[in-house]
């Protein structure tokens, strides 16, 4: 995927060094014992064993044969914040930032996930929420969405996913999460905030999936409910993104980006017309929404 930012105004950079991510600060035995991987006991047996054959505590259980290299590489990864999934997660593969973190898929959007901090998120502590919009459909919303979504919970920064595709939901899949309560319930009045998703595997992560698919997708999103959910959200989480259903086929997306107040408009190489880009821009900058970028994504999704 390659991105591409217009130019916005400089803005600063706030830096917290010191905070510690996730069970960074938990001896390795800890966690793994809150993970389920070991039992006290197996803890006290590898301690002791570590101590007669000089070994570090991974290396230690491994040699034991109560630990293997995977529990080993998802602790540290976790102790450095860059937790990193098993195999047999139920997180899907297109969580290229979760699963495949050293390819250039994802060292591109590690750029945009900077340029998002320096010229929206960290320009204000009030400019918090970000609709993903693109015209049409296979442009890739819910993917950049989904992996944006990881990356800046890697910063320590608590995220929060919404999947405002009331028509055709995927983060749910993605996430591998039931989906079968969520965004529709709460602007429905028929659920509360218990069905945000936290996501254990990715520490700072929560997800709210899109939920039953309603009758009156555009009537629920347009209603002050939604704008006041966002407004509580930002409370709550410095990071929050929502995914959107394409723009050219229904008004969702343009009522969406207005409530969160900035859009990051995506447009899919060799698939994509200028045209278009620009009516969208045009139609959201109307609505007073600012666009915080473009980017565009070699890698056609959905």
């Amino acid at each position: 995927m390659n991105s591409q930012i217009f130019p916005l105004p400089s803005t600063r950079l706030d830096l917290d060094i010191g905070a510690p991510f996730g069970d960074s600060a938990k001896p390795i035995g800890a966690t793994l014992v809150d993970w389920g991987r070991l039992e006290q006991g197996d803890v006290a047996r590898i301690l002791d064993f570590q101590k007669k054959a000089g070994l570090p505590f991974g290396e230690a259980g491994i040699a034991m044969g109560l630990l293997d290299r995977d529990d080993v590489e998802q602790v540290l990864a976790t102790q450095f914040g860059h937790p990193s999934l098993l195999a047999d997660s139920p997180l899907s593969r297109e969580l290229v930032a979760a699963r495949e973190p050293d390819s250039d898929a994802v060292e591109h959007l590690r750029a945009l996930r900077s340029q998002l901090m320096l010229r929206w998120f960290e320009n204000d502590a009030r400019q918090a929420a970000l609709a993903v919009v693109s015209p049409g459909t296979g442009e890739g919303r819910s993917y950049v969405a989904a992996n944006l979504a990881v990356l800046f919970s890697q910063l320590g920064k608590r995220t929060l996913l919404i999947d405002g595709d009331l028509r055709r939901p995927r983060q749910h899949q993605i996430f591998g999460l039931p989906g079968r309560i969520g965004l529709s319930h709460v602007l429905a009045g028929r659920a509360g905030l218990d069905t945000l998703c936290e996501i254990k595997s990715l520490p700072d992560l929560w997800v709210l999936p899109a939920g039953a698919v309603p009758p009156n997708p555009q009537e629920l999103l347009a209603r002050p409910g939604f704008t006041k959910l966002i407004t509580a959200m930002r409370a709550s989480y410095e990071v929050i993104l929502i995914d959107t259903p394409p723009s050219e086929s229904c008004a969702d997306a343009g009522t969406i980006a207005a409530r969160a107040g900035a859009a990051l408009i995506l447009a899919c190489q060799n698939g994509t017309s200028v045209p278009r880009v620009a009516s969208l821009a045009d139609d959201l900058r109307q609505f007073g929404v600012t666009i915080v970028g473009a980017v565009l994504n070699g890698t056609p999704a959905s």
